[in-house]
C-alpha cells in the first residue's frame, strides 16, 4: 500500500533549477570524496543480465525482476535489482588486487516496491566493491570502511552548505555501531523498522549490523539475500532525517560471503538450488576474490542533504494519483 507523509509547514529550500544544480554538485563531489577515501576506480556496469547467469540480486526473495526476451541471442534477460554479485565477478575479470576496488552507477527497476516518501520503483545508487584478504574479513575492518564512507558523506555535505547557504541540514560524523540482536534486546516490543527509528533518533548516525539471520525471537530483523553479504559481517548506514522525522537508510553493505558462509546461508535460506548456478559454483570453489562492498543511494543522499520531503523531488519516476495529488496540494514539487 502506498503511503505519503507531509511534514508540517514544509517548503523546499531551493527553487527548481537550483535543486538541479545542487543534485549535480552532490553527485560530482561525493564520487570524488568516496573514490579517494576507499581507493576505488570507476567502471561501466550492466543495466541487465541473463536470467541463467544467477547474477541478479533477488533481494528479499519475493520481488519480481523486470524480464524480457532477447531474440537476437536466444536468451531471457532481467533488469538488475542490484549489482551485488556482478561487482565481485568484475573484480576478478579486471584483475584487481588486494586494496583495489571499483565503483559504478547502478540503475534498477524494482516493480514490486511499495511507494512512500523514500521508496520509488526507480533505484539509483553507487555500487562499489573492494578486494580484501582473509585477515581483513573482520568486524574491525568493516567498521573502518563504514567510518570512511560516513566521512565522505559529511565532507560532501559541508562543501554543499558552503556552495548553497540556504541549506542548513547538519550530519553527525560520529557513527554508533549496534547489532540487530542488541536492538531487539533494547526494544523487544517494536518492529525492526521501529527499532531503527528509535535508535537513530537518539544517535543520529548509526550502522546497524548483522542483518539476515534469525534473532533470538525467531524472526530476522530484515530480509537479506543469502549469497552476497556474510550475515555476521554486514549492515546498513542510517542518518537521522529531521524533515521526515525518521531514520533514513543511505547504504546497505558488508563483507561478502566466502565459501563457508555461502554454504551455510544457502542452507538456512532453503536456497540450495542456487549451488548449480555459475556464479555460486565459482564462490563455493574459492575462485573469486574475497571482498567488501555495498550500495549508496544517490537519490536518498540528495534528498537528505537538500532537506527534501519526498524522493520524487530529486529523481524522475512514476507515482500513483493520490501521491501526485497530495504533493501538489502541499507544495512538494515532484520531478
Amino acid at each position: 500500500m502506498n503511503k505519503i507523509y507531509v511534514p508540517e509547514g514544509y517548503k523546499p529550500s531551493l527553487d527548481a533549477y537550483s535543486t538541479q544544480r545542487a543534485i549535480e554538485y552532490i553527485k560530482r563531489t561525493f564520487q570524488s570524496e568516496f573514490a579517494s577515501a576507499l581507493h576505488l576506480k570507476r567502471v561501466s556496469a550492466p543495466l541487465f543480465v541473463t536470467e541463467e547467469s544467477g547474477l541478479n540480486d533477488n533481494l528479499n526473495g519475493y520481488e519480481r525482476a523486470v524480464a524480457f526476451d532477447v531474440p537476437a541471442v536466444g536468451l531471457d534477460a532481467q533488469v538488475v535489482h542490484s549489482l551485488a554479485k556482478w561487482k565481485r565477478l568484475a573484480l576478478k575479470r579486471y584483475g584487481f588486487g588486494v586494496g583495489e576496488g571499483l565503483y559504478t552507477d547502478m540503475n534498477a527497476i524494482r516493480r514490486d516496491e511499495d511507494l512512500d516518501n523514500v521508496h520509488s520503483i526507480y533505484v539509483d545508487q553507487w555500487d562499489w566493491e573492494k578486494v580484501i584478504t582473509r585477515e581483513t574479513r573482520t568486524l574491525d575492518y568493516l567498521k573502518l570502511i563504514v567510518k570512511a564512507i560516513v566521512g565522505a558523506i559529511c565532507d560532501t555535505n559541508d562543501r554543499l552548505r558552503v556552495r548553497f547557504p540556504q541549506l542548513t541540514h547538519e550530519l553527525c560524523r560520529e557513527v554508533s555501531f549496534i547489532t540487530t540482536q542488541e536492538l531487539e534486546d533494547m526494544y523487544p516490543d517494536l518492529t525492526g523498522s521501529e527499532r531503527e527509528i528509535a535508535y537513530v533518533k537518539e544517535h543520529k548516525t548509526a550502522f546497524i549490523m548483522q542483518i539476515g539471520g534469525k534473532l533470538r525471537s525467531g524472526k530476522p530483523h530484515d530480509g537479506r539475500a543469502p549469497d552476497y553479504d556474510d550475515w555476521q559481517l554486514n549492515g546498513d548506514i542510517f542518518f537521522w532525517d529531521d524533515v521526515l522525522g525518521r531514520a533514513l537508510e543511505i547504504s546497505s553493505m558488508g563483507i561478502r560471503v566466502d565459501a563457508e558462509s555461502l554454504d551455510r546461508q544457502l542452507t538456512l535460506s532453503g536456497c540450495d538450488n542456487r549451488r548449480e548456478l555459475p556464479f555460486h559454483k565459482m564462490l563455493l570453489a574459492d575462485e573469486l576474490p574475497l571482498s567488501i562492498g555495498g550500495g549508496i543511494g544517490q537519490s536518498r543522499l540528495c534528498m537528505l542533504m537538500l532537506g527534501c520531503a519526498h524522493i520524487g523531488e530529486v529523481q524522475c519516476s512514476i507515482w500513483d494519483s493520490e501521491t501526485v495529488k497530495v504533493c501538489e496540494e502541499n507544495g512538494i514539487p515532484l520531478l
